[in-house]
Formats: C-alpha cells, sequence, structure tokens
C-alpha cells in the first residue's frame, strides 16, 4: 500500500499543484493569445469559458487564470452580459523586410510622426563607432514620436552622417518615413540592417511621451541600417509599446 502523506509533505504537494496550475493557465494563455492577434475570433467576443475548457481538454479554473492573464496585458476584458471581449488591437511589424514603419502598418491606417528633435549635436564615441565616423564627429539627431491612426506607438531616436542628414532638414519628416528620404536624396535603395529586439523598462521620460504606465516594458529596437555598400547612414533606438505591437517573421534553416 502507498504511504500516508506526511503532514511536512502536505504543503509542498499543494504547491507543487499550485505550480502545475500556473504552468497549464500561462500554456493556455499563449494559445488565446495567438489566436486573438490573428484574428481567431473575428466577432471580438471569446468563447464561452466551459467552450474553452472543453476545446483544450484543461479546467475551468485554468481557464479562468489564463483569461486573468491576458486581462493583465489589457488584451481582453470581462464585460457583463457579453462575455470576455477583445480590446486592445496589436499590429504586426515584420522583421524578414527592411521597410520604414509607415510602409510596414499601410493595412492598418496612418502613421504620423511628431517631431520633437531635430539637430546636430556631437557623436559620442558609441554612436560614432556604429557610424564609423571620427568620435564628436557632429551627426544629425532626430527624436520622433510616431503615432498610427492618432495612438502613440513608437519613441525613435535617430543618428544620421551629417554629409546625408543635413540634406533631411529641409524634408517632410512629419509625413514621411526616413527611409524613403534617404532613397530619395541618396538615388540608392537601403541595402541591410543590423537589428537588436528586447524588453526594457520605460523611463520617465518615454511613458509620458508613449503614454504607458512608468517601468512599463516596451520592446526596444536597435538599429543600424547601411547603404549596398555597406556604409551604415542610420543608427536608431526605436521604444515600441508592447502592447501595440507585435513582431514577426520567416526564418530559414540553411544548413
Amino acid at each position: 500500500m502507498p504511504a500516508e502523506p506526511t503532514p511536512a509533505s502536505l504543503p509542498v504537494a499543494a504547491a507543487r499543484r499550485r505550480r502545475l496550475r500556473a504552468d497549464r493557465a500561462r500554456q493556455l494563455a499563449d494559445l488565446l493569445r495567438h489566436q486573438i492577434l490573428t484574428g481567431g475570433f473575428p466577432s471580438g467576443v471569446l468563447p464561452l469559458e466551459d467552450a474553452i475548457a472543453a476545446d483544450h481538454r484543461t479546467s475551468r479554473n485554468t481557464v479562468r487564470q489564463a483569461l486573468d492573464l491576458l486581462r493583465g496585458e489589457q488584451l481582453v476584458e470581462r464585460q457583463p452580459g457579453v462575455g470576455t471581449v477583445v480590446v486592445c488591437e496589436k499590429y504586426p511589424h515584420a522583421l524578414d523586410r527592411l521597410q520604414g514603419l509607415a510602409e510596414t502598418l499601410h493595412e492598418h491606417g496612418r502613421v504620423t510622426n511628431e517631431v520633437r528633435t531635430v539637430g546636430p549635436v556631437a557623436a559620442s564615441g558609441p554612436v560614432a563607432h556604429r557610424l564609423r565616423l571620427p568620435e564628436h564627429t557632429d551627426v544629425l539627431c532626430i527624436e520622433r514620436l510616431r503615432r498610427l491612426n492618432g495612438l502613440p506607438l513608437s519613441l525613435d531616436l535617430s543618428y544620421l552622417p551629417m554629409d546625408i542628414g543635413a540634406e533631411l532638414l529641409g524634408c517632410d519628416l512629419e509625413n514621411t518615413d526616413v527611409f524613403r528620404l534617404l532613397e530619395t536624396l541618396t538615388g540608392r535603395p537601403l541595402g541591410h540592417a543590423e537589428i537588436t529586439l528586447e524588453a526594457v523598462n520605460a523611463d520617465a521620460h518615454s511613458a509620458a511621451v508613449l503614454q504607458a504606465p512608468r517601468g512599463a516594458a516596451v520592446l526596444m529596437l536597435e538599429r543600424l541600417t547601411c547603404l549596398p555598400d555597406g556604409r551604415p547612414v542610420d543608427l536608431e533606438f526605436i521604444r515600441f509599446r508592447g502592447d501595440r505591437i507585435t513582431m514577426s517573421g520567416v526564418l530559414h534553416r540553411s544548413l
């Protein structure tokens, strides 16, 4: 016969059960989030909790925990008499093509730019190094708040060599992607970009500009864009509101 559980083992077993329930809730939330972001609920209303539980062969308590996680992400909310509804739309940003934000999101609305800062600054060591310039060389610095359909989406800080950047000063930076302007000014298409993507906490400035809670996680994309000959021409630090953007791409495995 199996041994009777000892009093000391009971809290451990209870903690393990809670952990397993939390794991299942997180896994279910991942599946539901994917369905939400890919249009799996075209009516904007999720199925009833019993239906979700039956579909995923899990308990109703697990479904409730999963929905709580999604409510915490402000993806859904509970509406009396209606059920659980989708309340936040995330927009897809492709990582497998080099495009400006307006090009990337043209199907989802109009991107506008509030130019907050524009002018020459002395390049710090890291900026000069990335742009292959002598340290303290003047570069053009542009900071823009970018909105999609009027809602704050990203805060972009860009550094460009002055021989190219100076010509941007007379351009329409409020309604045109810098990528498109660079290609027009240089007469050449852009070549490639090196990117790094990570989650960072929003500082007070970024949070206020993006109208996000201070300390909220934002997606920070560092991107160094080059001309076809490899010359770097645009170093960007872009902070996206994580609740309004999703990054996606197609990766091919090469042997």
